[in-house]
C-alpha cells in the first residue's frame, strides 16, 4: 500500500447480503454503509457501480471466509470470484482478507453499542466489512 493516503471500499460477501463499509487510510476508520442485497451471492452490479462512482476508491478490500482452521472453504472460493468480477468489470486493484470471526465481533458491538440483540434490524454485515476493512489496513501498514 502506497504512503498517499488512500480510499477503500470493503465488502463482506455472502448470498443473501454482501456488508459494505468505507475507509481512508489517513486515519485507518471504516464507517459501515447500507449492506447490499443478493441473490445467491449475485448482487446487483448497478449498486456496486453507484457506490464506486460515489467515493471513488482506490482499491476494495473483500473478505475471505476461511475456516478456522484457516483452510479454504467454498464461500472463500465464491468470495474471491466476487472479488474478481469486481477488479474485471471495474479495473480497480482488489485485495483479500481474512474475515474469520468478524460477524461475531460486530454482532458484540452491537451488543455494547445499543444494548439489543436485534440483529436483524443492525447491519451486521455492513459492520462486520468495517472491521475486515480496520484490520486489513492495520496489518498493511
Amino acid at each position: 500500500m502506497s504512503n498517499a493516503p488512500q480510499t477503500l471500499l470493503s465488502f463482506d460477501f455472502g448470498l443473501r447480503w454482501i456488508g459494505c463499509a468505507i475507509g481512508q487510510t489517513l486515519t485507518g476508520t471504516a464507517s459501515p454503509q447500507p449492506s447490499l442485497q443478493a441473490k445467491d451471492g449475485i448482487p446487483r452490479w448497478e449498486d456496486i457501480d453507484k457506490l464506486i462512482a460515489e467515493w471513488k476508491p482506490d482499491a476494495v478490500v473483500v473478505g475471505l471466509p476461511l475456516n478456522m482452521d484457516g483452510s479454504v472453504s467454498e464461500m472463500s472460493h465464491r468470495a474471491r470470484k466476487f472479488g474478481n468480477r469486481i477488479h474485471g468489470r471495474f479495473g480497480i486493484a482488489v485485495h483479500f482478507a481474512d474475515e474469520r470471526l468478524s460477524s461475531f465481533e460486530a454482532r458484540g458491538n452491537i451488543i455494547d453499542d445499543t444494548g439489543s440483540r436485534d440483529f436483524k434490524n443492525q447491519s451486521v454485515d455492513s459492520r462486520s466489512a468495517a472491521i475486515i476493512l480496520e484490520s486489513w489496513m492495520r496489518s498493511s501498514s
